[in-house]
């Protein structure tokens, strides 16, 4: 199954840190994770002791393939590890996603500053994640060199494990790509600006509208009621198909719908 926003014409981002999810206990999440990584260019998903085994088969392998939602060759290119310092052994620089400081004395930052070192960092640096129900338990915090944190709602701070993927992809993708909007596949036309005359005569066609209809009462304010009318119409830094397309609103709000032309039909005489 693929998302409504894949374009597979485009060029894939990969790189950012490693992935580490430390005794995954559901397929769904582990496919929710995959999609979370792909959505942000992450690109190396590492699987400790997940509690079904990997690579699964049959219905739990659906599951987390439905789950990843296109991101099918993270779960193909997923390495799996029986501990922890097996699957950080070649990494320079670890990450521990944990709501609780768990009485450890390390940094805590949040995923923005982590992720901001970790684009400008010269070494190779993972996120470890928790189990979905427990989080990761002291000895693995202990393997870190820095915790993450997410600023949330002290009373429910526990996020869901692809939720927690997701906000560190999307901070690592921000900082090394930017947060600028996508350019569009197509660029679009865009109208030129209307010019002064095309707008003041619009001015003088939809006021004379308005006055026919009593809209400008009592006289005596006719004059600002133009001026404040003019000056919403200039806010909106009108473009010459805007001009054009609120002409004709108000030609057919005046006028009523349009009358259908009958054409005589011809009449021809008969072939052969």
């Amino acid at each position: 199954m693929v998302g409504a926003g894949t374009d597979r014409t485009r060029a894939d981002f990969g790189g950012g840190p490693a992935v580490v999810l430390v005794r995954p206990q559901l397929a769904v999440n582990i496919g929710m994770c995959a999609r979370a990584m792909a959505n942000f260019g992450l690109a190396d998903l590492r699987l400790v002791a997940p509690r079904e085994g990997w690579p699964r088969t049959g219905e739990y392998r659906d599951v987390a393939y439905a789950a990843a939602a296109g991101a099918a060759h993270l779960l193909d290119g997923a390495r799996v590890y029986a501990t922890v310092a097996e699957a950080v052994a070649d990494l320079n620089f670890l990450y521990a996603s944990t709501a609780r400081e768990r009485g450890q004395v390390k940094a805590v930052s949040t995923p923005a500053a982590a992720m901001a070192a970790t684009v400008v960092a010269a070494d190779k640096r993972g996120v470890l994640f928790g189990p979905e129900r427990t989080g990761l338990d002291n000895d693995e915090v202990a393997l870190a060199d820095e915790i993450v944190t997410f600023p949330a709602n002290p009373a429910y701070a526990s996020l869901n494990l692809a939720q927690a993927v997701l906000l560190v992809g999307y901070e690592w993708f921000k900082a090394a790509h930017g947060d600028a909007p996508p350019v569009p596949a197509v660029a679009r036309a865009v109208s030129p600006p209307a010019t002064r005359e095309m707008t003041l005569a619009f001015f003088e066609f939809i006021e004379g509208k308005l006055d026919d209809a009593g809209f400008f009462r009592p006289v005596g304010k006719k004059p600002g009621m133009r001026r404040n009318l003019r000056n919403m119409f200039h806010r909106m830094a009108m473009t010459q198909q805007d001009v054009r397309t609120l002409w004709g609103a108000v030609v057919r709000l005046v006028e009523g719908p349009r009358v259908e032309v009958q054409t005589r039909k011809r009449n021809r005489p008969p072939k052969g």
